[in-house]
């Protein structure tokens, strides 16, 4: 007797070779023998053999009418058997009775199974329905393979993927037929999406890719500020004393947001005043406001060669920025000093309004400011005595800081960043550089660095809530408890003197402002929203940093074949990494022998690959120079507008575009 029966849910057939009522042992085709429950055969005959009869009932169902079977089905549960009897006649046979059930199981659209060999059909309109939504992903798969023939084999991007290409990537709803399509159709050609996509046309270039990603991650309701935000009113603050102070700022000529001052009044009795002057955007956005809340979900202006992303809108800048021939509202840090010792006598904090006389640009007088003109007394820029003044005051505040730091800073030493002509890939890029130390750079650091360390101190005696900034064992970390800086060598430091760029020091300004007005500060010691805000912006500086890291390598790749280079000189840092002579780059370097810090290596450019920003190189010669001078670890972040304190391997934020605050 041979059987078709069911067993771990597929149909099978097979001989009976023994059993009992409730049992049965059964050979298959394939000469196995198991153990098949009575209950679980739906037909027995006697001819043709098992494995005919299986591949016969298969071929009769697919040519049973599905719409037929389901017309002759009752409403209500039924057998196979009666179905068959209905659609075939009584004459049915075993092989039919068999096509039966396959065909009913393998269209649980039209039927529902409601045990073993016993189904009951679906109703009408849900099966309309069903009918309807099989169609429409019939004709996705369609679209789908149409969108992988043209990836493939016409080498085109259809317009459905090429519209969302970044999007795709960054952000794939794996749902939809253009991602399966790229993933299939990457998959077919063994490469990566990201690959196909740039070969298609579909994305034009690599810095489109580098740029757009980032920013559909990091700004994903777009770069642009919501329409209808508050305006600010400048005039608000009239009420607030004027100085008597003589303030300039220095930045480079493209800088836009300038949010630091300086002024140098002379006193009586071998004295000096020194005022540092920061803009008061914390006078006027208030914690929970529409432009708060934009500044917060931003967290920090964006810089990289070529892009700048404010924190703020423009004219949120334009009504709080230290703009030449303007009255700004600022806080005020004045430090009275000895001239004959350069020591702090005393300090003092206040919100004022000042008039900023000048506008110094750093790329337009930096070569006349330097050591020997100083040294000499006369420097022919404006504001010369009070840059001398500044200098020589600088100088004692960097020797205090290098006693506490136990080693002297690293000076000397060129950061190098790019000054773009045109956008995209195509830009000329022109490679220009600071020297760390120069004076410029030296006596705006330090007074940036003197402000921020004092503040941070006042805020502490006072019992009021901060953001700081310290370093112990060399890592540096964001906190509101306040504690030492070992890499810069102060006692507190908390980031206060560029409000209109980071909103810690946005933070810190109103805690500062509401202080100076006998108010309650706005955040408390231990306030959870001062935890979300540290972590929000340890995130955000984490990923701008980052942003700024790639682009300044993509640059350098890109000026590395616009300058047709083919070697380049490189210093060993540490194991196999080096650091490229002229640029803003470190470089990994494969089989690179054992050499020891600071080796001058000459590298041989192998390849260049804008994508993945892998620059193959191979060693040429071992070279006769050493500079392990300029790898000491680096904490100061030159504030010349303001970065302050980072390692060499971290960018800073504030500094990279041309023309901007600082070093790259």
């Amino acid at each position: 007797m041979n059987l078709f029966f069911e067993e771990d849910g597929a149909f099978k057939v097979g001989t009976e070779m023994s059993g009992t009522d409730s049992a049965c042992q059964v050979e298959l085709p394939t000469g196995k023998r198991i153990k098949v429950k009575r209950s679980h055969i739906f037909v027995t005959y006697n001819s043709p053999s098992p494995a005919e009869f299986l591949a016969r009932a298969q071929q009769e169902s697919e040519e049973i009418d599905l719409e037929i079977l389901w017309e002759f089905a009752p409403d209500d549960e039924f057998d196979f058997k009666t179905i068959a009897a209905e659609y075939f006649g009584d004459s049915v046979t075993p092989i039919q009775q068999a096509a039966t059930i396959l065909r009913l199981h393998s269209n649980p659209v039209y039927f529902y199974r409601k045990g073993r060999g016993k189904y009951r059909k679906a109703p009408a309109e849900t099966l309309k329905l069903a009918l309807a939504a099989i169609e429409r992903k019939k004709k996705l798969e369609e679209q789908k393979d149409a969108y992988v023939q043209m990836l493939i084999e016409e080498h085109k991007a259809p317009a459905e993927i090429a519209n969302k290409a970044i999007e795709l990537l960054v952000r794939p709803d794996k749902n939809s037929i253009e991602w399966k399509a790229l993933n299939e159709a990457s998959d077919k050609l063994s490469c990566m999406p990201l690959r196909l996509l740039l070969d298609v046309g579909a994305i034009p270039n690599a810095w489109r890719w580098h740029v757009e990603s980032f920013f559909m991650i990091n700004f994903p309701k777009g770069k642009n500020f919501p329409e209808n935000l508050s305006k600010p009113h400048r005039e608000a603050h009239d009420e607030l004393p004027l100085s008597d102070a003589v303030a300039f700022s220095i930045d480079d000529s493209e800088t836009t947001e300038i949010d630091d001052a300086l002024s140098v009044t002379p006193l009586e009795d071998g004295k000096t005043r020194v005022g540092i002057h920061i803009s008061a955007p914390g006078l006027g956005i208030e914690p929970g406001s529409d432009i708060d809340l934009v500044a917060r979900e931003r967290m920090s202006t964006v810089y990289a060669p070529g892009l700048k992303t404010t924190m703020l809108p423009k004219d949120w800048v334009a009504a709080f920025s230290l703009d030449e021939g303007l009255i700004c509202p600022v806080v005020s840090l004045y430090a009275v000093v000895d001239n004959e010792t350069l020591a702090v006598l005393s300090t003092d904090t206040r919100l004022e309004r000042i008039k900023i006389e000048k506008n110094l640009r750093y790329d337009l007088i930096a070569d006349k400011v330097t050591e020997e003109a100083i040294q000499e007394g006369n420097l022919p820029v404006p504001y010369g005595p009070e840059l001398i003044w500044l200098w020589k005051f600088a100088k004692k505040l960097l020797k205090d800081r290098e006693e506490v730091r136990g080693r002297p800073e690293p000076v000397g030493r060129i950061d190098w960043y790019f000054s773009l002509k045109g956008e995209d890939e195509n830009a000329e890029i022109e490679l220009k550089g600071r020297r760390r130390g120069d004076p410029l750079d030296l006596l705006v650091a330090e007074m940036m660095i003197f402000a921020n360390s004092t503040w941070g101190g006042w805020l502490e005696e006072r019992d009021v809530a901060g953001i700081y900034r310290s370093q112990r064992m060399g890592r540096v970390k964001m906190k509101s408890v306040p504690g030492p800086h070992d890499g810069i060598g102060v006692p507190y430091y908390a980031w206060s003197t560029s409000p209109l760029r980071r909103y810690v020091d946005m933070v810190n300004q109103r805690q500062i402002i509401a202080t100076l007005k006998g108010e309650k500060a706005p955040y408390r010691n231990n306030d959870s929203e001062l935890f979300s805000i540290i972590s929000t912006f340890d995130s955000n500086y984490s990923a701008f940093n980052d942003f700024q890291s790639r682009m300044d390598r993509y640059w350098s790749m890109r000026w590395i074949e616009q300058e047709g280079i083919n070697e380049l000189k490189a210093t060993v840092v540490k194991g196999d990494l080096v650091r490229i002579e002229g640029l803003p780059m470190a470089q990994r370097v494969p089989g690179l022998p054992e050499l020891p810090r600071g080796q001058s290596v000459l590298m041989k450019v192998l390849n260049l690959d804008y994508l993945s920003l892998v620059m193959e190189c191979s060693l040429i010669k071992v070279l006769n120079e050493s500079h392990e001078e300029d790898l000491e670890e680096e904490e100061i972040e030159v504030e010349v507008g303001t970065p302050e304190a980072v390692p060499p391997e971290e960018p800073q934020i504030e500094g990279v575009e041309p023309g901007n605050e600082g070093l790259p």
